[in-house]
Parts: C-alpha cells; structure tokens; sequence
C-alpha cells in the first residue's frame, strides 16, 4: 500500500465495515508542515531550540521502549525479542490513541516472548522501534509468517512526525499484499541513522498469532526460496503417495485405498489452507471463501481420517462398539463442516480445532485397542498414527498459545503427517507386496524346476512324490481336526466311534460316551465379544484333555458350538459317570483367565453306557447321550445326568 494513502483501521468484527481511525497519516504530514513553516519564519536561535527540545523528547520515548538495531549485514531479524504489546479489548484505538499508551507505558514485554496468544476478542496492537545504524538496504520487508489474520494495520512512525500506512490481512484481496507471497507482508523504508517506531494493529477471529520478522529484500527471496522448496518436497510426497495409492486402489478395488485417498487430499487441503497457499492460488479473490475454508477443510479431513480408521481397522467386524463411536464422530464433522459455511468464523474455527485433538486421541485409542486384539495390521497403524498425533498437537498447541512458535511447532504437523502418510501407504501395500512376493516365488520356483539337469529328474520326482504325501498326510490330519481348538472334529469323531463300537462288539467290553455342554455360553460371548468366546472354547478344550490324561484311550472331539464329546472305551455307566463329575469339577474349580477377565465357566454333561452286545449304532448311542445331557440342562445345569435316570 501506498505511503500516502489514508489509515483504514481495522473492523471491530470480522465482516463488518472498517472503523473509522484518525488519519494519522494526514495528521503527521499537517504536523509536519505546521511545524516546517514555522520554522522557515522564526530566526535561528529558535530553531535549535525546537531541534534540541524534539530531540530531548524523542530520546526520552526511546528510553521506554526496547530497540531492534540494523547492522550493515543484517539481512534478516527477528522483532519478537523487543516487541511489546497491548490488549485492546473493545478495539475501539487508533494509531494516534496506541502513542498515547506507548507514552504512558502501558505496552507490555510479550509473555515468555511468545507471539502465540490464542483465541480473543478485540485487537492487538504491537510496537517495536528499529534504529537502521549503517546497513546501506533502506527498503524493508515487514512479514507476519502466520497466514490466517483477518485484519492487520502497520503504521511507521518517523522521527520527523511522519507516519506511514498499511493494511494487510485475509479479508482483503490476495493482491493487495507489497509482494505475492503466502504470509502476509508489508513494505517499510527505514533511512540509515534514523529511528522508525513500527505499530502493528491485529484484529482477528482465528488464533493471534503474530511472529514478526524484517528482511532485506535479497535475504526475503532467499527465505522464501527455501520455504517454498521444503513445502513444494511435502506436496510432492503427498502427489506421490496419491497417485501410487490410486494406481493400487483402480487395480485392487480396495476400500481401504478408496479412503486412504480421501484422508490424504482433506488433509493436503487443510494444510493448503493454513499455510496461505489456497489464497494464494486458489482463491485469491474471495476473503469469505478463505475464511471458511479453515474449519470446513478440518472437517472434510477428520471424516476421511475416521472412516480411514474403521475401513483399515476393520472396526465394523472386529469391535462394533468402537465403530460406533467413530461414526458418531463423523456425523458431529459433517454437521460442523455444513454449518461452518454460516456460522461466524470465531466460533467454528475454534470448535474445529478444539475437536481435532479428542478425534485423532479416538483414532489412538482404537489403534491400541485392535493391537491388544491381536490384529496385526494394527500395529504399523497405531506408529504411524503417533507420527501424526505428535505433529498435530504440537500445531494445535500453537493455535491456543499453549507452545511457542519454532520451526518443529510450525511445521510439526507436515513433518508428523508426511512420516504418517508414508506408514499407512506402507501398510495398505504390504498385502499387496505379499501376493506379489508369492507370485514371484512360484514362477521363479517353476523356472529353477524348469532347469534342472535331466539326470536329477528322477530324484527330484521322487521328492516331489514324497513331498505329496507328506502334505496329504498334513491335509489329511488338518480335516480331521477342529480348527479353533485343536480337537478332532464331528466328521473324524464318527468314524473313531464306529470303529470304537465294532471293538466293543468284538471283545464284548462296555464303552461310555459323554456329552458336555459349556453353561451360558451365549453370554460370554455377548459380554466379553466373540475373541474372548474363542479363546474360552479353546481353555475349554484344554482343561477337558488335561482332565482325560488318566484315560489314554478316550476319545475327545468338539462336536459343535460350546459342545464337546467324550468316549471311554472299556468303562461302563457307573465309571463313566465318575469320569463325568471329574471334567466337571475340573472346569468349575479353574476358572477361565484372559487378560483382567476371570470368568467361572461351569458345564452339563449327559452320560450314557453302551453295554449290551448289541449296541445298536452311532446315532442312538449320540441320541440318548443328548437326552442325558438336556435332562441335565433342565435340572439346573452344572451337573451329570445319565440315560438311565441317575444321578451323578
């Protein structure tokens, strides 16, 4: 902005007309002249009185105020360490009121040094005096580095009276900025010798954040070459990540690429927005749209990282209660982000990124909470998500004056959402290297076989043969057995039994049968989920088979669901009930432990003999084993009921 061109102070809200400010400008220019007229016409003993009188006045402002003093290879300073400030709160003063306070020494040291300070209400003016000592630059750039302030007004004030005047900010246009470039800035002329009293009016809806620098324009270019370098390398992974994700997502059809895409471009949009880059290329004439594009992009990018979440986590199958919670989140973003198109900026934007923090701690949690599951894929999740966790918060923590501005604060969240990105990408195409690591395996294996010598054939054949049988030898033990708990299943239990019944026949010996069923079982697994239901068969299993160790010959197999069944070669009724009471006994006094879980698991047990020398066939024997076994259920469970009416 022009020198010359009227102060326009800064809207009392954002969106409203600006207020009306004293032309400092005019008033210091009025000044200057009045006193440059009087002072043609008096005689000169006059004259170095009113120079020695201005100058007694000036020292004595600058004794108040700390200095920022620009060498002759200064190229770059910091204003934090010298700026104070002031809280106007009903933002009601004008540049002639904020040198009044700065006389009266209301301006403050900033606290801790700190140019972060949250969210509030009213303007802030900050002061710093520069004093250019001998640097021959006498064009300076003024840079705020935070891109979203709504409002800023800076007035240099020169040691003849004269005050210069500027305004920047979101809420006017992209090119009314002194350069093209993502933060606001502002160009300042400070003449070699002279002291230049540099005011800086904030008024803001979003976090005050005022971090202040002074470039030559040389050393500006410099820094700006490498921060455009280093956030045009994160793009570029992001780009990178997109586009290989999508290849694998069109190739695949996996939904878990589909929303890895999502989470990827919202995030990227939030962080285009923050960093100043959507207004500067995307929108650079529309200030509502840049205002709103803040929380509503946070929205767009918390509903991709939750339903991320579910799809990868496998929250839907694996923990439904968590599923829930996770689209109760995403419901609460997607009204957030609808009503952020019409809700004024200081109440979304705050709730936006105050919500950030609970969402990514849930996503957090689920992580742990799937990993303690044994889902293995949980693990490179729950990493990669700390990596994000650590640079959000930090970002966060900033926005809310909680942490002071430095490099790792500022740029955390790129850093912590790149290594982020690249973990997730990592563990979405690790199923993918898997079944190209297997496909290669197999063609390379049939290339080596391919290329045997024909003299080894014959052995190579005979190993493959014996090969064969050893794996149909496996094949044929894994049908026989119950593939949760180890146990010979239904189909192999009735052969064994059939071929137990003929040598019972043949050697005229009694043979039992037991039917066991796991009391309530319904409810362990209602109450605890289907895994710890699993695990509990498989304590069940177990503690059945540690129980039968006496009695080598029997014969234990799951027979469905929580039910089990047992034969006893060569023990009749009496024994068997016997036998029935000890597995009973042994599964009440050892209750079921997983993790903080103690869980009393209790059993009815249905006993019958077979002991005539007919016998009759499998299914009567299991018929009247099950009588046994219900009337055992109906008597009040946790006990032994035989076929023949006792009672064990």
């Amino acid at each position: 902005m022009a020198a010359s061109r009227p102060p326009a102070g800064p809207p009392a809200r954002a969106r409203r007309p600006a207020r009306s400010h004293a032309n400092a400008s005019t008033i210091g220019h009025r000044m200057t002249s009045g006193r440059r007229d009087d002072m043609e016409r008096a005689p000169v003993w006059v004259r170095l009185c009113l120079a020695a009188l201005l100058a007694l006045a000036w020292s004595t402002a600058s004794a108040s105020a700390a200095t920022i003093e620009l060498g002759r290879h200064t190229g770059q300073v910091d204003l934090a360490p010298a700026m104070q400030y002031l809280h106007d709160e009903p933002a009601t003063g004008d540049i002639g009121t904020a040198m009044r306070w700065l006389d009266d020494g209301r301006f403050q040291p900033l606290p801790g040094g700190r140019t972060s300070l949250g969210f509030h209400d009213g303007a802030f003016w900050f002061h710093v005096r520069v004093v250019n000592r001998d640097n021959p630059e006498t064009r300076w750039l003024l840079v705020q580095h935070y891109a979203l302030s709504d409002r800023i007004d800076v007035y240099a004030r020169h040691a003849d009276g004269r005050v210069a005047v500027q305004a920047g900010g979101d809420h006017l246009p992209f090119a009314a900025r002194s350069i093209r470039y993502r933060h606001p800035n502002f160009l300042l002329t400070l003449p070699p010798g002279e002291p230049v009293d540099v005011f800086v009016r904030v008024q803001s809806e979003s976090s005050m954040q005022v971090p202040l620098s002074l470039f030559t324009l040389p050393a500006f270019a410099e820094a700006a070459r490498d921060a455009q370098f280093v956030i045009g390398a994160y793009y570029g992974i992001l780009l990178a990540l997109f586009f290989y994700n999508m290849a694998l997502w069109l190739s695949l059809r996996d939904a878990s690429y589909f929303w890895y895409l999502v989470h990827l471009s919202a995030f990227g949009l939030v962080l285009f927005t923050l960093n100043g880059l959507g207004f500067e290329y995307l929108w650079p004439g529309s200030t509502w749209l840049n205002d709103r594009m803040v929380p509503l992009s946070a929205c767009l990018a918390q509903i991709g990282m939750q339903q991320f979440a579910r799809v990868f986590l496998g929250l839907r199958e694996q923990w439904p209660r968590g599923d829930r919670v996770s689209l109760l989140l995403i419901a609460f973003f997607a009204l957030l982000g609808v009503a952020s198109t019409w809700l004024p900026y200081h109440i979304a934007t705050p709730v936006a990124g105050a919500a950030v923090l609970p969402s990514i701690a849930w996503i957090a949690i689920a992580s742990v909470a799937m990993v303690r599951r044994g889902y293995a894929p949980a693990r490179l999740f729950l990493l990669a998500w700390a990596m994000f966790l650590l640079g959000t918060g930090l970002f966060v923590a900033v926005a809310f004056g909680l942490a002071p501005k430095t490099f790792f604060t500022e740029y955390g969240v790129q850093i912590g959402s790149a290594l982020e990105m690249l973990l997730l990408s990592i563990a979405l195409g690790h199923r993918y290297a898997q079944f190209r690591n297997e496909n290669e395996r197999i063609v390379s294996d049939a290339k080596a076989q391919l290329e045997h010598k024909v003299e080894l054939r014959t052995t190579e054949l005979r190993s493959a043969l014996v090969q064969l049988e050893d794996a149909h030898a496996r094949l044929r033990e894994s049908s026989q057995r119950d593939a949760l708990t180890g146990l010979h299943n239904r189909t192999h239990f009735r052969d064994r039994f059939d071929a137990l019944l003929r040598q019972a026949r043949e050697h005229h010996r009694p043979l039992s049968l037991l039917m066991i069923d796991l009391d309530n079982f319904k409810s362990i697994n209602d109450r605890y989920g289907h895994l710890i239901g699993d695990e509990c068969l498989r304590w069940a299993a177990r503690t059945l088979g540690h129980a039968l160790r006496p009695h080598q010959d029997a014969l234990l197999a799951r027979f469905g669901g929580e039910e089990f069944v047992v034969v006893l070669p060569g023990l009749n009724l009496t024994a068997a009930a016997q036998v029935a009471e000890d597995l009973r006994h042994h599964l009440r006094e050892s209750p079921f432990r997983s993790g903080t879980y103690e869980i009393t698991v209790t059993a009815s047990i249905g006993v019958h003999a077979a002991g005539s020398p007919a016998f009759g066939g499998v299914d009567p024997l299991l018929q009247l084993a099950d009588q046994a076994l219900y009337r055992a259920k109906a008597d009040g469970r946790d006990c032994v009921r035989t076929s023949h009416g006792e009672m064990a």
